[in-house]
């Protein structure tokens, strides 16, 4: 696994992130599947306040672990994002529900097309593993989303994923909990950054494993992100939505004054015809509201569009490994590589 800096080659540095709470009963098999599968990766867990040993055994383990004191998963991605440097960023669970022989197909793909996220899309071996609540509140939220932003995902709130270092490095993380896997998909959309989506097992959380996900609670919490990102992302479509609504609010009241005004000449629903003038002031104001914000979100877009430019692209191959050539999955890319290396 090379990559040319100059004239000198220097190996691909590749970063696992875990990010854990409380899972002392599964980080340890997560650390030694990774290191299995993705030996070139070097494994950070970072530890979200637990208080059952995670850290200590992850850090038997062979993991480098950070500590996060901030509660929420989206607090520790922000840190994972901010404090790791790397080339290829792996992001995983500390579950132990991922597949992690999946990975090096994962990097794989990111590195093979010049991508800048490839999100494991969870396939669920089990009817247990995947809730039916999580299972539709995901179909769910990934529809919504993908109406507003483009529809490019089948699994958005997957926790498993890959990224590249200009993708990490230009990503303005502000989710404290869940609904950070909503921050993700966003801005690969809203930058049209290339991405890609790879099936992947996902399986029944080990005995002794609880999940830290509320189905409703943080169900809601990411339904809210997305009206937030709405709002942030497409000002101009947001408020040209209320201002149609207010309006057309404001004709309906106003049908029967005009025809009542039409007849006899008098207004004598004083109350309704302000409020009809308090609607129809509002649906202007809206308006010119999204209009003023959408020319500040372009702003804000090609400052982020430049930040994401300004970082290298990633360059480099995954070295096949004996198993992918056992069962024939040496990628052409890199078994030209080896053959000319030869």
């Amino acid at each position: 696994m090379q990559e040319l800096i100059g004239n000198r080659a220097a190996p691909l540095r590749i970063a696992l992130l875990v990010p854990c709470r409380n899972e002392a009963a599964t980080v340890a098999a997560v650390v030694a599947d990774f290191a299995t599968s993705l030996p070139q990766a070097r494994c950070h867990v970072f530890d979200n306040a637990s208080d059952d040993g995670t850290a200590a055994i992850a850090c038997a383990a062979g993991a480098q672990v950070h500590p996060v004191a901030l509660r929420g998963k989206g607090n520790v991605i922000r840190r994972a994002f901010a404090d790791v440097e790397a080339d290829v960023y792996l992001m995983v669970d500390g579950d132990a529900t991922y597949e992690a022989g999946a990975a090096p197909a994962l990097v794989r793909r990111l590195l093979d097309e010049g991508l800048d996220m490839v999100v494991g899309a969870r396939v669920d071996r089990e009817r247990a593993a995947y809730r039916a609540g999580h299972r539709f509140g995901n179909r769910l939220l990934t529809r919504c989303a993908g109406l507003l932003f483009g529809d490019s995902f089948d699994d958005m709130l997957s926790g498993y994923r890959v990224f590249s270092r200009r993708y990490v490095k230009s990503f303005p993380a502000h989710a404290a909990g869940f609904e950070i896997e909503t921050e993700l998909a966003v801005h690969a959309l809203q930058l049209r950054m290339p991405v890609a989506e790879v099936p992947t097992a996902y399986g029944v959380r080990p005995e002794g494993s609880a999940s830290k996900l509320n189905t409703w609670r943080d169900g809601l919490r990411i339904l809210g992100t997305i009206v937030r990102l709405f709002k942030a992302e497409r000002p101009l479509l947001f408020f040209s939505l209320l201002s149609a609504a207010s309006l057309a609010l404001a004709l309906v009241l106003a049908a029967p004054l005009l025809v009542t005004y039409a007849q006899t000449g008098l207004v004598p629903r004083f109350p309704t015809a302000i409020l009809c003038s308090a609607l129809a002031l509002l649906s202007a104001l809206a308006l010119a509201c999204g209009l003023i914000l959408d020319t500040v979100t372009r702003g804000r877009t090609e400052a982020k569009r430049l930040a994401y430019l300004a970082i290298p692209a990633t360059r480099g191959t995954l070295a096949a490994t004996p198993d992918d050539d056992a069962a024939g999955l040496r990628p052409a890319s890199v078994a030209d590589a080896t053959g000319t290396a030869a």
